[in-house]
C-alpha cells in the first residue's frame, strides 16, 4: 500500500505523484525527494485531495524528507546559480546564432543537472551548444523545449477568474482544449474572454467539461421552442447549476421551468 501525493518539481517542473510513506505533509511543504539520477526538491501542492490508498501500476518514486534549513538554504543558493546560469546560456546561445529565446534556468536540488527552458518556432540544433555549457558548469545539461501553455505555466500568474492559474498551481499534463466545450459551457465565442493568459483556450473548460455535460442532460437549448401548460414558448437562457430554464411566451410573458422538479416526478 503506497500512500500518494502530488509534488511540484522545483519552481518549474511538473506536477507529480509521490509516495509520502509516512511523512505528515501539509500543502506548500517543501520536500526531498528521489528523481532521475540524483536527488531533487518540490513543494506539496495537494496533500489531502491526492492522497491515495493503492496499489499503482509502477512504483512512484518516494519522497525521502521534508526539506531541512540546510536543504532551504541550498535551494535558495540554487535558485541564484541558476540566474547566472541564464545570463551564461543567453550569451552562448547569441555566440552560436541560434533562434531560439531562453526562458528560465534551473538546477535539480543536488546540483547534478541544469534544466533550460527555451521557447522556437522550430526544431533546433543545439548539440554544441549543450557541449560547451557542459563544459562551463560541469554537469548535466538539458535543454527542453517548451510551448506558450508550458511558458505560463512556468512564469505563473492569475486568471480572469481571480484564482492562481490551473497549470501552475496543481494540473499535470495539459488535456486537449475545443470550442466545442466553451460552447457546452454556454459561454461566449469570444477569444479574449475564453482564452488564458497563453493566448489559448482555458485549461479549465477542459477539467470542467464533463461535470457541463452531466448538468446539461435532460435541459433544452437556447432558441429550442417548447409546449408547456402554460402554451408555446422560446427558451431564452439556461441555468445549468439550478437545472432551469427562462421560456418567453408567445404573449411575452417569461416564466422560469424547473427541471429539477421534472426529475422528481412533480
Amino acid at each position: 500500500m503506497s500512500r500518494l501525493i502530488i509534488v511540484k518539481l522545483r519552481e518549474l517542473g511538473q506536477a507529480q505523484i509521490y509516495n509520502a510513506q509516512e511523512l505528515q505533509l501539509k500543502e506548500g511543504d517543501y520536500v526531498i525527494v528521489e528523481h532521475d539520477r540524483g536527488l531533487d526538491y518540490g513543494q506539496v501542492i495537494c496533500p489531502k485531495d491526492a492522497v491515495l490508498e493503492q496499489t499503482p501500476k509502477e512504483s512512484p518514486r518516494k519522497i525521502l524528507r521534508m526539506a531541512r534549513e540546510a536543504d532551504l538554504k541550498q535551494i535558495e543558493d540554487n535558485r541564484s546559480k541558476a540566474r547566472e546560469a541564464f545570463t551564461t546560456c543567453v550569451k552562448k546561445i547569441s555566440e552560436h546564432k541560434l533562434d531560439m529565446k531562453l526562458v528560465q534556468a534551473e538546477y535539480s536540488f543536488d546540483r547534478s543537472k541544469i534544466l533550460f527552458y527555451f521557447t522556437a518556432n522550430g526544431r533546433i540544433d543545439f548539440r554544441e551548444l549543450v557541449k560547451d555549457l557542459a563544459k562551463i558548469f560541469k554537469a548535466r545539461i538539458e535543454l527542453r523545449q517548451i510551448g506558450v501553455r508550458d511558458e505560463a505555466r512556468l512564469f505563473g500568474g492569475f486568471g480572469s477568474c481571480g484564482r492562481e492559474l490551473c497549470c501552475a498551481k496543481f494540473l499535470r499534463d495539459f488535456e486537449p482544449v475545443t470550442i466545442k466545450m466553451a460552447k457546452e459551457e454556454g459561454l461566449p465565442l469570444n477569444p479574449p474572454k475564453i482564452s488564458g493568459l497563453c493566448g489559448r483556450l482555458m485549461c479549465c473548460l477542459s477539467f470542467e467539461y464533463e461535470t457541463y455535460k452531466m448538468l446539461s442532460r435532460g435541459l433544452p437549448r437556447e432558441g429550442e421552442r417548447l409546449h408547456l401548460q402554460q402554451g408555446k414558448g422560446k427558451v431564452i437562457s439556461v441555468n445549468v447549476f439550478k437545472r432551469s430554464a427562462t421560456v418567453e411566451l408567445e404573449d411575452g410573458t417569461q416564466i422560469e421551468v424547473s427541471y429539477k422538479e421534472k426529475e422528481h416526478g412533480k
